[in-house]
């Protein structure tokens, strides 16, 4: 069974929610979030910039659910770039309510899933602070590396603060159109 699927514009009240439970559960890992950002308005505003991303081929957007179907999270595929580089930065959450249960390992291994088989991207990257030990795990189950760590590398909680970096590579990977092994 899928722990994710595509967001839609119908996912911005169950997000909303979820961003005001959570307001303070996630402050110590966000960007500080204007007040609108917390309502249906903002999160449909966020989610209509999101599926034009998906549009242009330039990110992707999908929401975690829990085992009923309920939205507890949001995965995505950011700053999607083609030409060389064929690649893509993952950026997710799960609500306090839902850590500890593995919805975010799943949620990451399925958007891996979707950007090497049905993108066909070739690296993927994330980000995370050092002390977030639960996201790091959840990327190292996944087959990320450790590849640095980036000074001041987002505003994050009102401060630039330094992130390790992380990515996956599909060792596999083809141009389109040519057969594997080519």
């Amino acid at each position: 069974m899928n722990v994710t699927r595509p967001a839609t514009l119908d996912d911005a009240p169950a997000l909303a929610e979820l961003f005001q439970l959570n307001r303070d559960f996630l402050a110590p890992w966000e960007p500080i979030r204007p007040d609108g950002w917390f309502t249906v308005a903002g999160q449909r505003a966020d989610l209509a910039a999101a599926l034009d991303r998906r549009d242009q081929g330039t990110g992707l957007v999908h929401v975690i659910l829990d085992d009923a179907g309920r939205v507890v999270g949001r995965i995505a595929l950011n700053s999607i770039i083609r030409g060389a580089l064929q690649s893509g930065s993952v950026g997710y959450w799960v609500s306090g309510s839902h850590n500890g249960r593995g919805l975010a390992t799943a949620a990451v291994r399925e958007i891996v899933r979707v950007a090497f088989t049905e993108l066909g991207l070739h690296r993927l990257q994330a980000e995370t602070l050092p002390h977030n030990t639960p996201s790091r795990r959840v990327l190292e189950r996944n087959g990320f590396v450790r590849i640095g760590m980036a000074p001041e590398y987002l505003n994050i909680a009102g401060r630039w603060q330094d992130f390790v970096l992380y990515q996956l590579v599909n060792s596999a990977w083809t141009p389109p159109g040519q057969p594997e092994g080519n």
